[in-house]
């Protein structure tokens, strides 16, 4: 058969460690054959990120911009142990933090549901999709440690040179820390829009979720810009479209959440979206299992794996012994993001190329054929534990026989 022809690039940003080794082999295995694939490379991997002093990760944020849709692998964000490993000058910042702030987008992360694999909460039918604000809070932080006799203040100095002071706290009896927090009102704004753009898009409600009663200035700003946005420009679209939009505490939130049937998106704040999307992936059965999507306020798209870049596995791998890594993820993010160049650019094919990648990879999981974190959960009585690049290659056999 004729390979699938793309028009416009896709951007690609390689990684590290295990899913590096995966990133190449889904290629090889699963998208060459069918796709004369056209990407504009980015290598991410750490000794790239240090050679270019971290440049190349704001080179492949400007070219996602540039062409609209990028694919991306999971990449380190090196700690202290990393900076001998691999001769770091610097612990680099995270590359997903760099290119969301660039982008000023919203993460959307949803479950991937298959047969055999039940949710560890039992009334969790639907996805739950976590809509996480990309910018500010803890990420943006200003930290510091406070010996004790000493006092805090929070200044602000307006345009004029006015300035206005509050007393965080007096360290008068004991040494302490303090934290300062910002964020934008247009970034809250393009995050409000976002999300109830993408409600429509999906027809499912959305919840919005924070702590304005204890937070009364930052929280509630976030509540109120919401509030505005909706019932200034998408209160009727959302009645014609048939689905709702509300706003709860963050604590009665999670007590719906275990108590639902899921089929909805919940929006959070960054450090709230950060937690609550491991919870979620890891109660619908594995992280392994979890899209991951960045948004941004004009429409462009970067797809990834939720995970990380399995180490324990790569270590296994250097030594030559066997793994049996999840892919899944990855493989999503590969079709989400073809599917997406496949919509702007009204090539059919490459949308239904995506789509039967998709249903061979659950096929093959429903079919028994699985890693070994999906083995462990599986309640199928077929089930059978099968190698990482086994895992692709069975994908395969199911995939060709769709083509």
């Amino acid at each position: 058969m004729a390979k699938i022809q793309m028009k416009t690039p896709l951007v690609e940003m390689d990684g590290d460690e295990m899913t590096r080794i995966l990133w190449k082999w889904i290629k090889d295995i699963l998208i060459k054959p069918y796709v004369e694939l056209n990407t504009e490379y980015y290598d991410l991997g750490l000794p790239e990120r240090e050679r270019t002093k971290d440049k190349v990760t704001l080179d492949a944020s400007a070219a996602t911009k540039k062409y609209g849709v990028a694919v991306k692998c999971a990449t380190i964000t090196p700690n202290a142990a990393r900076m001998p490993e691999y001769n770091l000058s610097q612990m680099w910042k995270s590359p997903n933090g760099t290119i969301r702030a660039y982008l000023d987008g919203t993460v959307f992360r949803a479950p991937i549901l298959v047969k055999g694999i039940t949710p560890y909460i039992p009334t969790w039918t639907k996805p739950i999709t976590i809509a996480r604000h990309a910018y500010g809070d803890v990420y943006k932080n200003v930290e510091m440690t406070v010996p004790q006799g000493s006092k805090a203040e929070l200044v602000m100095t307006d345009k004029d040179g006015n300035e206005k002071r509050e007393t965080i706290f007096d360290f008068e009896k004991s040494a302490g820390i303090i934290q300062g927090l910002h964020n934008l009102d247009s970034s809250i704004s393009a995050f409000a829009r976002a999300c109830f753009n993408y409600a429509l898009s999906t027809k499912q409600d959305i919840w919005f979720a924070a702590k304005d009663t204890i937070s009364k200035k930052y929280d509630h700003r976030f509540k109120d810009i919401f509030s505005e946005i909706f019932e200034s420009e998408y209160k009727d679209k959302f009645a014609e479209a048939g689905i709702e939009y509300f706003y709860t505490l963050i604590d009665d939130a999670v007590a719906r959440v275990i108590r639902s049937h899921g089929g909805y998106i919940w929006a959070c704040k960054n450090y709230d979206g950060d937690v609550m999307s491991d919870m979620v992936s890891t109660a619908f059965g594995s992280l392994g299992m979890m899209t991951s999507v960045l948004v941004s306020p004009d429409g462009v798209y970067e797809y990834e794996a939720a995970h990380g870049t399995v180490q324990r596995h790569y270590y296994k791998h250097l030594k030559g012994e066997e793994t049996s890594t999840n892919s899944v993820a990855t493989i999503f993010a590969w079709s989400g993001a073809l599917r997406k160049r496949g919509e702007l650019d009204g090539i059919k094919a490459l949308c239904d190329f995506a789509d039967k990648l998709e249903k061979a990879t659950i096929d093959t999981i429903e079919d028994g054929a699985m890693t070994g974190d999906l083995y462990i959960l599986s309640s199928l009585p077929n089930k059978r534990k099968v190698n990482s690049r086994e895992f692709l290659e069975e994908i395969n056999t199911r995939l060709s026989q769709m083509m």
